[in-house]
């Protein structure tokens, strides 16, 4: 039976002769988490608060129903009982609406924040990596034009 060859030593091998600096994934990795960790912050507060919004509403709809559904003396009593509790019904929807409302304009608004200052990181991030490839392009650049006309130093570089 063929035996499949191990090409993990030739991997390594290969991957060392190739001079990779990783530095830039680890800290484009660190940017991304960072973000995810903040987005996932705001995400979760919005939950929060909608869920108390929610709760809320529901506590306040369960106390009316307890108004409505006591005994009254006169049948006209019941019909405003029923009035009543729709328009408190209507005014308590308005409210907590407003409420959601708010909720994810702050959403909105931390969102665009933290995606302005990824942005600005992110173009900080290739400004420094630009420069970087600058400097060691003029190097090479030097380090080749010095040995060129060291090599042969009748010829103009």
């Amino acid at each position: 039976m063929a035996k499949t060859p191990d090409f993990t030593k030739t991997l390594q091998e290969m991957m060392a002769k190739m001079p990779i600096d990783t530095s830039s994934f680890q800290d484009a990795f660190r940017s991304q988490t960072a973000l995810g960790e903040k987005m996932a912050k705001v995400a979760l507060a919005a939950a929060e608060r909608s869920t108390e919004i929610s709760s809320q509403w529901a506590k306040d709809t369960i106390a009316r129903l307890g108004e409505l559904t006591a005994s009254k003396e006169e049948p006209a009593e019941y019909a405003k009982a029923v009035s009543d509790f729709a328009s408190a019904a209507a005014e308590a929807a308005a409210e907590h609406m407003a409420a959601f409302a708010e909720v994810a304009k702050k959403v909105q608004m931390d969102t665009v924040d933290l995606m302005l200052t990824a942005g600005k990181d992110l173009a900080a991030d290739a400004q420094k990596a630009a420069e970087q490839a600058t400097r060691e392009t003029q190097a090479a650049v030097k380090k080749a034009a010095a040995a060129a006309s060291s090599a042969n130093p009748t010829a103009k570089v």
